[in-house]
This record gives structure tokens, sequence and C-alpha cells, in this order.
């Protein structure tokens, strides 16, 4: 919560330095800067209505006869601290281990209010990098919150029990920050574990590890959270092993 806070802070730091609300997102090329702070706002008040509504319900939407996104961009600014104080009172209020609809019912990320904080978390920390790209001046994300991403996004975006329509495969992630993550893929699905050292393989109850890894992919942990939501190329990552698995893994959707 400290860090939803925080990063929010920054997000809204980078709007209010803007030259305009109409600029283009580059990072999100669809979109005006407007679109983003809507977006982002909208977002937070839906989930603190799903969150509110308790564990038994489904996904909400904004709570009903919530202002609209004020084109005004002072009172813009001030809707979006509301949007995130809605969300932030609604987790405080729940604690984080009371359960909460999610979408990623079939991950490895629980569907609890503390889960859900944790993916808002990197939803804003993605968007305030989208923001301040817009400016052309995009700051590292923190360290802090770019380890964390690179394992919420793996656990939660990533992890499936949906069948890998292609070979069986296994891909190795390396943070150069000393954290890695072995992605096994099979009918079984997308899973996750996590590797004690770079390169080492856990052991399993049988004393063995995962298999070894087609491929592997190594960059910063702020730069292998900025390439899982294709913010930059993949290719800016150092790539070693089978590079046509990574090209299947990047256009996989377990949904279709």
């Amino acid at each position: 919560m400290r860090l939803i806070d925080e990063r929010s802070t920054a997000f809204r730091a980078a709007v209010a330095s803007a030259p305009s609300l109409d600029v283009q997102v580059p990072t999100c090329p669809e979109w005006t800067l407007f679109d983003l702070v809507q977006h982002l706002g909208e977002g937070r008040r839906s989930w603190a209505a799903t969150i509110a509504a308790g564990p038994a319900a489904t996904a909400k939407s904004a709570s009903e006869g919530a202002p609209a996104a004020p084109r005004e961009r002072e009172a813009l600014l001030a809707w979006s601290a509301a949007s995130t104080q809605e969300l932030l009172d609604a987790l405080r209020e729940a604690g984080p281990d009371r359960g909460c609809w999610t979408w990623w019912g079939m991950s490895q990320s629980p569907q609890t209010c503390g889960a859900v904080a944790r993916h808002q978390l990197h939803e804003v920390a993605v968007h305030t990098y989208d923001a301040q790209v817009t400016l052309g001046a995009p700051q590292p994300l923190p360290d802090e919150v770019a380890l964390d991403g690179v394992d919420e996004f793996l656990s939660t975006c990533c992890a499936t029990t949906s069948a890998w329509p292609h070979e069986p495969a296994a891909v190795d992630i390396h943070a150069t920050e000393g954290r890695s993550w072995h992605l096994s893929l099979s009918v079984d699905g997308a899973r996750i574990a996590r590797l004690p050292t770079p390169g080492t393989m856990p052991a399993t109850a049988a004393g063995e590890g995962p298999a070894a890894a087609d491929a592997a992919l190594r960059g910063t942990a702020g730069e292998l959270v900025l390439a899982q939501y294709g913010r930059i190329p993949v290719d800016s990552l150092k790539l070693d092993g089978d590079r046509r698995l990574l090209d299947l893994l990047w256009a996989w959707n377990p949904d279709e």
C-alpha cells in the first residue's frame, strides 16, 4: 500500500508536468495522456468496489454515481488521487487475507485482497513509466518494485493451467540483481518456480531439479518487467538458447 501511494504520486507528478493532456502516449499508442489517467482511475474505483463487495461477489464496475474523470487538469489530478484513496481504503478495510474475485483464478497467485494490492502496485508502476515516457523523461522502476514485479507478472499473468500448445519446454529468467525464475511449459500449463541463485535448480522432493532450460532471458529487474508488459522490445534483453521458443511464448494467449 505504501508503494501504491508512492507510485501514484509519481504518476500524478508526471501528468502535472505534461504540456497537454491530449498528447499521445507512445507506449499506449491508442491513448492520450487523459485516457491513461481515466483508465487508471476508473480501474482503481472498480477494484475498490469489487473488494468492498466481499469474497462471494464477482467483478464490480466503478461505484454507481461516481464522478466521471474531469477534463480540467487540476480537477483530473484530484479525481485521480481520490481514486487511489478509494482503493487504499477498501484494501485497508478488508485486510490482505480476505478472499476477493480476481481474473487470475488459473494462475499461481491467490485470489485475495493482498494479491489484488500487489497487482495494482505493478499496474500503476508500469503506467507511471508510460506517463514519464510521454514526457520524454522515463525513470527506472524502483528496485523494490521491479524485483517483485518480475515475480508477480510470472505468477499472475504467465502461470496458467491452460495447456501449452507446443512441445514441452522450459525458460529461465534471470534478473541481474541476483534473482532467477524457472518457467516450465507443458500440457499441464505454465508453472513458475523460484531459483535460489541464477542458474541453480531447486531440489524437488525426489532430489531432482526442473528440466534444463531451452532458453533464457537476462536483464535488470526493471528491464524484465518492461519487456514483460511490452514497453520495451524483448530484443533489448540478453537472449540465450532457442529464440523461436521465446517468440512462441510471447505470442501465446492461453485464453484463446
